[in-house]
């Protein structure tokens, strides 16, 4: 075997490394990375992982608790005491257990060791933890060893002190917990530094693909491989494989892991590494992460607030930031949604949760990253070439299926309209097109022709009903449509989804106020009750969806009775009767039948600025950053979801929100800070300005935009990308609406 090769490895250039320290010290005072706390999440049901990655990373390196379940589905759960690896590929507060691919733990002789999925593992204790944006660090209580992890965008980043002795580390590729189980795995090794293989793995991410190559610090002076054979259908088997390799340790000596993935082949990985951990010094690449981090997050500068409500506001930016995901190596390969190779134009991401992102998250990366989300157009466009529709909730390169909608339309639409980007706007009606009339896709063809997805023949149509839910989100995507067309200039496509998009109409009875489920024949549905969750609504009741019209608040306000009444009918949203013993996993963060834990609710406190009541978008967008956002493990009252429920919490902290995310404007609420700054891609910096945001005052008395009276209820994505200075005079008391009502 060679002899380590660690002293001859040429490390980050000097010149490089006082140029990361000085763009990350600079001129700049604060150091955001420190702000940010990766454990908010981590408890009840917020399903986030506490681990090292870089803005939009490939890799997700962080501890693995070893037991599945709900609570565990990133992997992580901050009410247990055990690890059981640490694994380079997780999701941030999804609904869905998977990944949990490349798992290293490091241990000592003799190691403690369960049946089941736990298996070899040690016990942790919180006050031996610590993590900031970039950086998560444990002490192993049964081996004595402290881990600390890093990451780059396509390499995981492990250091681990150790005591005196022998110490063994394993490289679990036999996983298989919630969702995910290994098809197939192999490991070579190519020196006594340098191992190189595959996992390949079946779960929510359908055959995913998982290549690695992983560099010690130090020659290992064994490596044992175990071997299981997995079966599979038709007589096929995989390779069940876990490896331990052996190293001798000095008292406090450290050793380095570092680890590239591909979702190629094993030359992308070893090109990933070579790239982007040429050398192993531990502390510069956690210093590179952390200035990418300040970076990013340096981009908004709150000023004012508690600590602690600048931590929520700084890891709420961070959790934004964390997908979607990059998805292709150094060389800009992927493996596309077809299987094959191919090569990005730009940048290619995966992780689209497209039904909770699109909402806020996607608006959120057109003020602060729209290169990226060109890139994101981009990768969308390449995904429905080869998987013959846009996206809905794509994951390493594949479709889940997940959700509901053709959200990807959305996020496309508000680019063009916005004016972001290279890429081919007639492609993207085109794709656009595509997903909307592809009659054959869940429950589409029905819609097609009679206006809405009847309840007794959607569950044929793909193997779920949410048959109003779908309805209400289509005709959404619809309307996106309508504008993109408008916007390119095509009438007849325009006036056709003009149409399509007042299809939730369709579904509504002014009987019950309502809009309710509809059979093949035009019933609606018999004993309805708006509180029932049933199969005909996505993850939400009747209560929730009343308000998913985003692209026709005023059509739905007429639909409702008017003004008044609409007002009246939110209140009652926030006021009505909960039978909290009937409530689903996903309903939490519950003020009357308003859910803030999941999405359908998320732009409905700000209605009431159209309805021509700001006080009580004030009034309820501030409780809700009070009561379901805190600065502790359980600080988020739902999942995460890939950003949305963060990015919520960004955008209405600033001061406004877009209640129409493709609608080029942003509703203003209450801000938490006296003075908001945000740096723009552009050179330009907006400026938000509300004295005593922070001090009692809730309420918005009056609005100038740039010195001028401003009397609109919302602001416009020009005017921010313009660098306006908007101030807004703050009071203690509700106050009358300083825009014209009707």
């Amino acid at each position: 075997m060679k002899k380590s090769a660690n002293a001859k490895r040429n490390p980050l250039p000097l010149c490089v490394f006082l140029c990361l320290l000085l763009s990350c010290s600079g001129s700049q005072t604060t150091d955001y990375s420190l702000l940010v706390n990766p454990f908010i999440g981590t408890d009840f049901t917020g399903n986030t992982y506490p681990g090292a990655q870089v803005p939009f990373g490939m890799v997700q390196l962080s501890p693995d608790i070893g037991r599945s379940g709900w609570n565990r589905i990133s992997g992580y759960y901050y009410p247990d005491s055990t690890i059981a690896g640490f694994s380079h590929t997780h999701l941030s507060g999804t609904g869905a257990g998977d990944l949990y691919d490349i798992s290293f733990l490091p241990v000592t002789s003799p190691w403690r060791e369960a049946p089941g999925a736990l298996g070899i593992h040690s016990r942790f204790d919180h006050a031996d933890e610590e993590a900031h944006a970039g950086y998560y660090r444990v002490r192993l209580r049964d081996y004595g060893i402290d881990v600390e992890l890093t990451a780059t965008e396509r390499c995981g980043v492990q250091r681990y002190t150790c005591p005196a002795g022998r110490v063994s580390v394993f490289l679990n590729l036999a996983k298989a917990m919630n969702w995910d189980a290994t098809l197939d795995a192999a490991v070579g090794i190519l020196d006594s530094c340098t191992v190189e293989g595959h996992r390949f793995s079946d779960g929510w991410a359908r055959d995913q693909r998982v290549y690695f190559r992983t560099r010690f610090s130090k020659p290992f002076l064994a490596a044992v491989v175990d071997t299981v054979p997995l079966p599979r259908p038709g007589g096929q088997h995989g390779t069940a494989c876990i490896v331990r390799f052996d190293f001798d340790m000095q008292e406090g000596e450290r050793l380095v892991l570092c680890t590239a993935l591909s979702g190629v082949s094993p030359q992308g990985a070893a090109k990933n590494l070579a790239a982007e951990c040429p050398h192993d010094d531990f502390d510069r690449y956690r210093l590179a992460a952390r200035c990418r981090w300040n970076a990013e997050l340096g981009k908004i500068e709150v000023r004012g607030g508690t600590h602690d409500e600048r931590v929520c506001f700084y890891t709420a930016l961070y959790h934004a930031f964390l997908a979607p995901t990059l998805f292709c190596d150094v060389d800009s390969l992927y493996r596309g949604a077809d299987g094959e190779i191919h090569r990005a134009d730009g940048l290619y991401y995966s992780t689209f949760s497209l039904w909770d992102t699109y909402r806020a998250a996607h608006p959120l990366y057109t003020l602060l990253a729209p290169s990226r989300v060109n890139d994101m157009v981009k990768s969308m466009l390449a995904f429905r070439r080869q998987h013959g529709r846009l996206p809905l909730w794509s994951l390493w390169g594949g479709e889940t299926e997940m959700m509901i909608g053709y959200h990807a339309v959305a996020v496309i639409a508000d680019a063009c309209l916005k004016g972001i980007g290279d890429f081919d706007a007639r492609e993207a009606l085109s794709a656009c097109l595509a997903s909307a009339n592809d009659d054959a896709y869940r429950g589409i063809g029905y819609y097609r022709r009679l206006g809405y997805i009847p309840f007794d023949v959607a569950a044929g149509e793909g193997g779920e009903d949410w048959s109003l839910s779908k309805t209400l989100e289509y005709a959404f995507d619809d309307g996106c449509i309508a504008r993109l067309a408008r916007h390119l200039g095509d009438t007849a496509v325009e006036a056709a989804f003009l149409r399509r998009a007042q299809s939730y109409r369709n579904l509504y009875n002014p009987a019950t106020g309502f809009f309710q489920p509809r059979d093949s024949s035009g019933q609606f549905q018999p004993d309805f009750r708006p509180e029932a969750y049933t199969p005909h609504i996505c993850e939400s009741n009747a209560w929730h969806y009343l308000w998913s019209v985003q692209h026709d608040i005023s059509g739905l306000m007429r639909l409702l009775g008017g003004r008044a009444c609409f007002s009246a009918r939110l209140d009652s949203l926030f006021s009505a009767p909960v039978d909290t013993a009937a409530l689903p996993i996903f309903s939490t963060g519950m003020m009357g039948q308003y859910v803030h834990g999941n999405e359908p609710c998320h732009h409905v406190a700000y209605l009431y600025n159209p309805a021509g009541q700001p006080s009580k978008t004030q009034h309820y967008v501030r409780r809700v950053m009070r009561e379901l956002y805190a600065n502790a493990p359980a600080g988020l009252c739902g999942n995460e979801d890939c950003g949305q429920m963060s990015a919520w919490y960004v955008f209405s902290a600033m001061g406004f929100y877009p209640l129409d995310p493709v609608g080029g404007t942003y509703e203003i609420g209450s801000p938490l800070f006296p003075e908001v700054r945000l740096h723009l891609p552009n050179g330009k910096t907006f400026t938000l300005l509300a004295p005593g945001a922070d001090d009692g005052r809730i309420y918005v008395r009056s609005v100038t935009a740039s010195g001028k009276p401003h009397g609109e209820s919302s602001l416009t994505h020009a005017q921010i990308l313009d660098g306006a200075t908007v101030r807004l005079e703050m009071a203690a008391e509700p106050q009358a609406p300083w825009y014209e009502t009707d």
